[in-house]
């Protein structure tokens, strides 16, 4: 069931767990540069969440073994920060997630690094723009397909595709809550947002095709041929009737 919050002292906590993912999310985002090793953004979030006194939502994650996705270039979702460099002209996906007080937040933004191509920041610009239609999307008493709807009529009338197979989610006292939240639909289908429901919308958008492979590894995901991919993320709020962004610093 989807987690609905009731109280302003759940508010409290959710507002405060997304202000802390935001701001550090945005710490990672200020230390990216050609040269830096993954899994240095890694310790970066092990000392930020500590000194904030929140815990990792993604560490132990059904086996995860880092606090934190770091997805590189043609990689969607859920790489595995590791030895390698990022280099000049990458596009580099980074979500986090943390628990402050039994809730969590989740958030996700996709950065250039260096001399990113055109087509490269063109897709980082259409994915965070199909974000922002999504959560606009988002109402009280209206159905969850109108998210997906405007999400995927943005992202493919600008030539791109959006990826099928991994969604946005509930989010609340569990990493993944129902219900799952598309990026492509039909509108006026699904459940009806309600006031007071969380969920995390995250449009994933790819330059090819929507398909995608998973490595050996068994968590990172790329598309199947191969073409770059961005992916951004906010856990959002029905409050008041309209959409409240969560995970903002």
């Amino acid at each position: 069931m989807p987690i609905v919050l009731k109280s302003r002292d759940e508010i409290a906590i959710m507002r405060e767990a997304g202000r802390i993912n935001a701001e550090v999310l945005q710490v990672l985002v200020d230390c990216l540069r050609p040269g830096l090793v993954e899994k240095e953004l890694d310790e970066i979030v092990r000392k930020e969440f500590k000194k904030r006194s929140v815990t990792p939502a993604f560490l132990g994650y059904q086996g995860y073994p880092a606090t934190v996705c770091v997805s590189i270039n043609e990689e969607i979702v859920h790489g595995i920060p590791g030895d390698r460099e990022i280099g000049d002209g990458d596009i580099v996906s980074i979500d986090l997630g943390c628990v402050r007080k039994g809730f969590v937040a989740d958030s996700a933004v996709t950065v250039a690094v260096g001399n990113v191509s055109p087509e490269g920041r063109r897709l980082i610009e259409v994915t965070r723009e199909s974000l922002r239609r999504g959560i606009e999307a988002a109402r009280a008493g209206v159905r969850l397909g109108n998210i997906g709807a405007a999400i995927q009529a943005y992202a493919e009338g600008e030539g791109f595709s959006v990826v099928r197979e991994y969604v946005g989610h509930g989010v609340g006292r569990q990493m993944h809550e129902d219900p799952q939240v598309p990026n492509y639909g039909n509108s006026d289908s699904g459940p009806v947002l309600k006031e007071g429901m969380v969920i995390a919308i995250e449009p994933m958008v790819n330059v090819g095709g929507w398909r995608t492979k998973r490595d050996s590894d068994n968590w990172t995901v790329r598309t199947l041929d191969g073409s770059l991919s961005a992916h951004f993320e906010h856990t959002i709020a029905i409050r008041d009737g309209e959409a409240e962004v969560l995970t903002l610093p």
